[in-house]
């Protein structure tokens, strides 16, 4: 059933739809993770978090927030 029909129905929905406790957190700490991945680069001008990736921290910090996106789209 959509969540549309269990509200017109009047059912609750079930616990086993809801996500597990440990989704929310995990998501946010991707997103937080990545903006300050990228706040640090910025910020370091350039020596952290990784020096050897250079530019390329960028877009590990996208990445990593892509992934807390990305959850997002499962998040009941």
């Amino acid at each position: 059933m959509t969540k549309e029909q269990l509200r017109a129905s009047g059912k609750k929905q079930r616990p086993s739809d809801a996500n597990p406790v440990w989704f929310k957190p995990i998501m946010f700490g991707f997103l937080l993770l990545g903006f300050v991945w990228i706040i640090v680069y910025y910020l370091s001008q350039g020596y952290f978090p990784v020096q050897a990736l250079g530019d390329w921290n960028i877009l590990v910090g996208f990445g990593i927030a892509l992934v807390g996106f990305l959850m997002m789209t499962n998040w009941k």
